[in-house]
């Protein structure tokens, strides 16, 4: 394993990475100090896990829907799988329409979710 060096002065640069209460020195990679940082994600949102084509939508915008009712029908890798709401609530919009071919990580319903 090659060690980096600093450009400036040819010296390795370690930095102090801190995991449980533990405290390491490493060496951090560039890709590593440029990653996204994470985001908790909304839960009022359905995102297309894979890509694929819808070939059903079961609801409409201002639909009253309850925990595991049907989205839609997403053709994805040879399969048709069956997106469920994972609340109940009422669509707010449905970005999607039967035919269209949707990215990984698209928005595919919005709810607004009723907490009991």
């Amino acid at each position: 394993m090659k060690k980096k060096k600093d450009k400036k002065n040819n010296e390795i640069v370690f930095k102090t990475l801190y995991v449980e209460e533990t405290k390491y020195k490493t060496i951090i990679t560039k890709k590593f100090e440029n990653r996204k940082v994470w985001q908790n994600p909304d839960s009022s949102l359905v995102y297309s896990i894979i890509p694929g084509t819808v070939s059903k939508v079961y609801v409409t915008d201002g639909d009253t829907i309850n925990e595991g009712d049907k989205l839609l029908v997403l053709d994805a890798m040879k399969m048709k799988n069956t997106i469920r709401v994972p609340y109940s609530g009422v669509i707010k919009k449905v970005n999607v329409i039967e035919g269209q071919s949707i990215p990984k990580g698209f928005v595919m319903v919005e709810l607004d979710i009723q907490l009991l």
